[in-house]
């Protein structure tokens, strides 16, 4: 029975590198496919792109946008995996249980974007403040 056990394992480990990257690109399409908050995140994160181009932002505002849009979207995915365990766990029964770690990934992803919201406002405010105002 052991050897069974470890022949199962063998079957869904990693074999190459190449295995590894199609496993997490096909999580990430997945995620785009089935998850509309994802598809909003992404949208931001091209819209926020798109205006730090406009705006000419530097290399370390850069880094900070990026950082940002970066935890968005992997908060998003890591929230959208705990998701479907939990409802596989608990059988699409309510529990208790089920809802906190539900809600609390959900929160995660909540704090996350909001230190997006405020890195594209410290960012972008200043920008659009000195072209409606002045330097």
């Amino acid at each position: 029975m052991a050897l069974q056990d470890n022949n199962s394992k063998r079957k869904w480990k990693n074999r190459t590198i190449t295995s590894s990257l199609e496993f997490a690109l096909t999580g990430i399409l997945t995620a785009i496919q089935e998850e509309r908050n994802l598809r909003s995140h992404l949208i931001s994160a091209l819209l926020a792109s798109i205006t730090g181009l406009v705006f000419r932002i530097s290399a370390v505002e850069w880094l900070f946008l990026l950082l940002a849009i970066f935890l968005v979207i992997t908060f998003e995915i890591v929230n959208s995996a705990i998701e479907n365990v939990v409802d596989l766990a608990s059988g699409y029964h309510f529990s208790m249980l089920a809802k906190k770690a539900k809600d609390m990934a959900a929160g995660a992803v909540l704090v996350v974007s909001i230190y997006a919201v405020l890195t594209g406002l410290i960012i972008f405010i200043p920008k659009i403040w000195s072209i409606l105002f002045g330097k």
